[in-house]
């Protein structure tokens, strides 16, 4: 046998595994009509500039990424079907009279305060987890709600009722947005950058200080008269009414301007996740990024907060909701999930609970009661926290 014969088989073997083809396929990156043949050679730098063979993404397979898209769209749809109804259900002005759309956009104040809601606890709850390193734990957990009720305790105690009927107004609700971020940033940065970065001391001391607060809280509740405490009740508990469409021009901007952030930081959160050895071994500065995703988690919280009142497990519920539908690590496919499923959840509930149960102001007791149930079924199936 010559030794031309001998050596094209070798040839076209070895040529097969850098292409990334098998043996007898087209060598990659070769333009059409060049000609180009099994087991020619190629330039160098032909091949450096051509696409990678194997490549990391997102999703493992081009089904999972199908699989997302058909999920996330459903929910989305869902949700959308749901704000619509919620808009249009059961109004009882004539179609094309100018009443039926007075009461639509007064519906559709409720409808601005679900979605920033939903937006803010979404994402804050899933940038929370990832910059602690716990799936678990959530900023309504560590006792930032107690903020909340101490503020507006505090506010009737010292001013009476009519000092708390007079701070629904935008000046107020700036103040308590700067008062609640500053408090807030001040326990987490503490609690995470200092020497209390273990799990359970942060749930310890997150717990001591929200019953330090909820102590004093109640020790103001029983010293109001009863009218004061009625009108201190309705906004201890969250609720979409709670929402002043006055609030708007503030909660809207800090809602979008700290979502788009943290969809801008997406790829740092995914590089966060890895661990602090990880992330610092990648080139990240790992204390810098976290204090950067704390103050936008803590303006989220804040602002969600004090516009409706407490929602503890709401975040937690659709944080949990999005790891399992969308089968990601990717922060910038977790956070429109659980934006979308945070929207499906106020405003389903509160769809169903107003047309179907008439009972609107049992809603945030109901999503309460199901994300803790969540809560518990994930610590219980773990076995820790």
């Amino acid at each position: 046998m010559s030794p031309e014969a001998s050596a094209a088989p070798t040839t076209s073997v070895t040529a097969a595994p850098v292409t990334g083809h098998p043996a007898g396929g087209e060598t990659r990156g070769a333009p059409a009509g060049t000609g180009a043949t099994p087991g020619a050679p190629t330039d160098p730098s032909a091949a450096t500039s051509s696409p990678a063979a194997r490549r990391s993404g997102a999703f493992a397979t081009p089904a999972a990424r199908r699989r997302w898209w058909l999920t996330y769209l459903g929910v989305t749809g869902l949700a959308v079907c749901f704000a619509v109804g919620l808009l249009v259900w059961r109004n009882p002005m004539a179609p094309g009279t100018r009443g039926i759309w007075l009461i639509a956009e007064r519906r559709l104040d409720a409808v601005v305060a679900m979605i920033v809601v939903a937006v803010c606890q979404a994402m804050a709850t899933i940038a929370f987890q990832t910059a602690t390193g716990n799936r678990v734990i959530t900023p309504s957990i560590m006792g930032f709600e107690s903020l909340y009720r101490a503020i507006q305790t505090a506010t009737i105690f010292f001013f009476g009722a009519t000092g708390l009927t007079a701070t629904r107004t935008a000046p107020m609700f700036a103040l308590r947005l700067a008062l609640m971020v500053g408090l807030s940033l001040l326990l987490y940065s503490w609690l995470l950058t200092g020497g209390a970065r273990n799990l359970y001391s942060m749930l310890l001391i997150g717990i001591v200080i929200g019953s330090a607060l909820g102590s004093v809280t109640t020790f103001m509740q029983r010293l109001l008269t009863p009218s004061e405490f009625d009108l201190l009740s309705a906004r201890l508990f969250g609720s979409i009414a709670n929402a002043d469409p006055e609030y708007y021009p503030i909660a809207i901007p800090l809602a979008l301007a700290a979502s788009a952030a943290l969809m801008l930081c997406s790829r740092r959160l995914n590089v966060i996740a890895l661990g602090r050895d990880t992330a610092t071994g990648l080139g990240l500065s790992h204390t810098r990024a976290t204090i950067g995703v704390l103050v936008l988690v803590s303006v989220l919280m804040a602002t969600s907060t004090a516009l409706v009142g407490p929602m503890t497990f709401l975040g937690f519920l659709v944080a949990t909701l999005s790891y399992q539908l969308s089968g990601t690590y990717d922060h910038r496919y977790l956070f429109p999930m659980a934006a979308s499923l945070g929207l499906l959840v106020l405003t389903g509930a509160y769809f169903i609970m107003r047309h179907v149960f008439y009972a609107q102001g049992v809603v945030s007791i109901i999503i309460e009661l199901v994300g803790g149930s969540v809560f518990l079924a994930v610590v219980l199936r773990k076995g820790r926290l």
